[in-house]
């Protein structure tokens, strides 16, 4: 899968693409992460990309010319792939928008930064709009950093386990079950029996309880977004039952 980044800031990225999985799956060639200096396409002798908004108002705005030919230049007019704005007005990135990118052999990402982008740019570049939460950050390379990671997750061979994600917290719809290693009792603290005793088909029940008992205490939120079983639900309402 192949990831084109325009950004101001291209130097954010170095640390965490040298690092741990999406370091392995660059080597591996399951990933292709390219950088692109927005200003490289900044016509002036100063490499100017923003300028004051029309109107007043604090901040700077990032101007179209040079945002429109680096993007056209590298993707094309029309842009051969999809183009995600990265601001905090996008639809709020989820486990289900990763796994629908994943399946995505091309993806341009745009990093806004400072007050904003030119709404030209948003109108007629972009195609997409992507939120990783509900507060402002100073620019959009963490956030894409963030989309870059949870997407490449689902791509064959980039995890040590082939079914690692499908346990992910929210990949079902529910948090993640407790996970335990050794020691077996550390201060104390007991590692549940359960796991220790190989019986698989209790073992998997109990990560089925445990993950809709950690749901329902930290977000019940997603149980009502989720079809849960019969039994799923017989449990939760003798979990509730307890509470009373």
């Amino acid at each position: 899968m192949k990831f084109d980044v325009f950004t101001l800031f291209p130097e954010v990225f170095g640390p965490y693409l040298g690092a741990s999985m999406i370091k392995r799956a660059l080597n591996a060639g399951l990933i292709e992460v390219n950088l692109y200096n927005i200003r490289d396409w900044a016509t002036d002798r100063h490499h100017t990309t923003d300028d004051t908004p029309y109107g007043g108002g604090g901040g700077m705005v990032m101007k179209p010319e040079p945002v429109f030919a680096a993007v056209e230049e590298i993707l094309g007019n029309p842009p051969i792939s999809p183009v995600i704005l990265m601001t905090p007005q996008g639809r709020p990135f989820t486990q289900q928008i990763a796994k629908e990118l994943s399946t995505i052999p091309h993806i341009g990402i745009l990093c806004g930064h400072y007050e904003g982008i030119d709404e030209r740019i948003r109108k007629h570049l972009v195609t997409d709009e992507i939120s990783i939460g509900d507060y402002v950050l100073t620019g959009g390379e963490l956030p894409a950093l963030v989309v870059i990671d949870a997407t490449s997750r689902y791509l064959p061979g980039v995890l040590g386990d082939p079914t690692g994600v499908e346990d992910d917290s929210h990949a079902s719809g529910l948090l993640e079950y407790p996970h335990y290693t050794r020691p077996p009792i550390f201060r104390g603290w007991s590692v549940p029996e359960i796991l220790r005793a190989g019986n698989h088909a209790e073992i998997n029940r109990w990560r089925q309880q445990e993950s809709l008992k950690r749901t329902l205490i930290k977000r019940p939120d997603l149980l009502g977004k989720i079809d849960l079983s019969n039994i799923d639900q017989g449990f939760i309402k003798s979990e509730n039952n307890k509470g009373e």
